[in-house]
């Protein structure tokens, strides 16, 4: 049998190609369905080629996971909707089973690579502030220390783990003490920039640990890795260790911020804990101001945070 099983290419992404058009005169597949199977199939085979696998032979199930992770990596870090890095582990899964004939053992996005489920409305409880606080503290005595920041930063100042990784918290001490607010410039959706005003104490403390911790480098993470080599090493050993503790990842820590921040506003517990809509209005003027502090412009965002408004 020739490479790629067959498929009469020796081109990967043709294989797959060739393999997608007979199920789809087989109506096994829609014709919607082939694009964008091969789109995300593409994104896949570019990331094999790089390892030096230019053949359907020599894809596993090891493999594909890996894959997965990456994307999850990107989904923490709220590079990437949870939705489309399912669709990417997938769209291989669909690709890979037609080119087996079936005899392919089906990557779980979910359970084997650990992409959340992830809706627009958040219906499942935050995690306690205490157990998300004493898993902050395992971090630190493993010694994972710049994962610890990252991750404190994510809870008391709701940022994104790229934008704590990327923040020169030398700098954002220094202004937050000298003006009692922080810019938040890397690492932001968008390159939007915005400030976090009126700082409390407990705040101020992190940026001073995160400062401390960062030393001569230009930012939390360490100075020797680039932001990609940062999120796949060092960043989802951390965020392996926070799923180890019942913790998401960084950006459940964001959630959890994003919960209290509701309570203090309003005086209510989030809705996705339970509290209830007493005021509508001061409900509206919270989730604005969460969803600004989270770097969002839409007040519809924070609904994903906190729950729904009704």
């Amino acid at each position: 049998m020739s490479r790629n099983y067959g498929l009469g290419s020796r081109d990967m992404v043709s294989a797959a190609s060739i393999a997608l058009n007979l199920e789809t005169q087989k109506k096994g597949v829609g014709y919607s369905s082939v694009g964008s199977h091969l789109d995300r199939f593409k994104l896949f085979a570019r990331f094999v080629k790089k390892l030096g696998i230019g053949r359907m032979e020599r894809i596993t199930f090891d493999l594909l996971v890996r894959y997965g992770k990456m994307q999850a990596d990107k989904v923490d870090a709220e590079e990437m909707q949870a939705s489309y890095a399912q669709n990417l582990v997938s769209s291989v899964n669909s690709v890979m089973t037609l080119a087996t004939n079936g005899d392919w053992k089906s990557v779980s996005p979910t359970k084997d690579c650990g992409i959340p489920k992830r809706s627009r409305i958040r219906n499942n409880p935050t995690v306690s502030y205490e157990l998300v606080s004493e898993a902050i503290q395992n971090l630190w005595i493993k010694g994972l220390n710049r994962q610890a920041v990252v991750a404190e930063l994510a809870l008391h100042l709701g940022l994104r783990s790229k934008e704590a990784s990327l923040l020169n918290a030398v700098s954002a001490y220094n202004q937050a003490f000298r003006t009692g607010s922080v810019s938040i410039t890397d690492g932001t959706k968008g390159g939007r920039l915005r400030e976090l005003k009126t700082l409390s104490d407990i705040q101020l403390r992190i940026l001073q640990t995160a400062s401390e911790i960062q030393g001569d480098a230009r930012a939390v993470m360490p100075a020797d890795k680039n932001w990609k080599q940062w999120r796949e090493g060092g960043l989802r050993e951390g965020r392996e260790f926070l799923k180890n503790e019942s913790i998401g990842g960084y950006h459940e820590l964001r959630a959890c911020y994003a919960a209290c921040r509701y309570e203090s506003l309003t005086g209510s517990s989030a809705p996705c804990n339970g509290g209830l809509i007493l005021d509508k209005d001061l409900d509206k003027e919270a989730r604005l101001q969460i969803s600004q502090e989270l770097g969002h412009n839409r007040i519809d965002i924070s609904s994903a945070y906190i729950g729904g408004r009704k």
